[in-house]
């Protein structure tokens, strides 16, 4: 019997937190991450379902091989303009979203997605099936079609370079956001010795404006600089309006005024801000536009 639409969107949904979740990862795109999502629809209202007796299993191979393979596709033909930087997703609406749940947090955050990318597509899905959601090896191998025993060496490479590249420091909610806060009233306040006092004396800071909007080309490196450029962004001559928000399973905020809509999240190590991540490629912000927030002072901040 053919599934009928009916059928096929309801299998869908059942799964589509999880699905979404690897798209994601694997993408670095909500956008992309949709369309590879309804591709899979596409693909999935056409077969039996006699055919398919594990539909999870089913569709998490369907959905993984075709967000490989729009990742080969889109870095053999994307020259993108300035510093590439995963699109930022709200993750606080959705309490049972994989987005959302505490043991997968670190696999969303900014900080791991940019450095996912120098991982090779492959390596990259394997990477995120293990580590967000703990699927064994044995169906990661079917699903790259890999051994098990490749998967695992896969997945050992792939944490040894992330782990290599970003020494782990996980604040609680509550120190996260009561650094951003700080950050947030030293740069508008332009209190330099404040902003100093939260940044990482080794902090960068990467803008991704593809070419579409003004935003530094290149990393802005060093305490002192990154100082003097928020300072110059936020601070007393602008004011922009803040709207908090949790963003990749952290405090976040976005950032507007009149010329300027821009989502900020980072990340921490030895309790400082060591990483700094802004986004206003309006592209890659067109979910973030669609949700309103009242604005609020950064005393106020949760």
């Amino acid at each position: 019997m053919t599934v009928t639409v009916g059928d096929a969107a309801g299998e869908l949904v059942a799964h589509r937190p999880m699905l979404y979740g690897v798209a994601y990862r694997i993408l670095g795109s909500s956008s992309d991450a949709d369309d590879v999502l309804q591709d899979a629809y596409l693909r999935w209202r056409a077969i039996e379902r006699r055919e398919v007796h594990e539909p999870r299993r089913y569709l998490s191979r369907m959905v993984t091989r075709l967000a490989i393979d729009r990742l080969r596709t889109r870095t053999k033909q994307e020259t993108y303009v300035g510093t590439w930087l995963p699109e930022p997703v709200p993750t606080e609406h959705s309490a049972s979203d994989p987005l959302d749940s505490v043991e997968q947090r670190d696999t969303l955050a900014t900080a791991t997605l940019y450095l996912m990318e120098r991982l090779d597509p492959v390596e990259r899905a394997v990477f995120v099936l293990r580590s967000a959601f703990d699927v064994p090896y044995a169906e990661i191998a079917e699903i790259v079609q890999r051994t098990a025993e490749h998967c695992r060496q896969l997945y050992r490479r792939a944490s040894d370079r992330l782990a290599a590249s970003a020494p782990r420091f996980t604040p609680s909610r509550r120190e996260h956001a009561a650094l951003l806060e700080r950050f947030l009233a030293a740069a508008r306040d332009g209190d330099l010795a404040a902003l100093r006092a939260v940044l990482h004396d080794d902090v960068v800071t990467w803008s991704d404006g593809g070419g579409k909007v003004r935003a530094a080309r290149n990393a802005v490196v060093g305490v002192d600089k990154c100082v003097r450029f928020f300072v110059g962004v936020y601070g007393t001559k602008r004011r922009p309006a803040i709207i908090p928000l949790e963003l990749n399973g952290s405090p976040g905020a976005v950032l507007r005024d009149a010329d300027m809509y821009q989502a900020l999240t980072f990340g921490v190590r030895d309790g400082k801000i060591a990483a700094i991540f802004l986004v206003s490629n309006p592209d890659k912000l067109a979910v973030l536009r669609r949700i309103e927030r009242p604005c609020f002072s950064p005393s106020r901040l949760p």
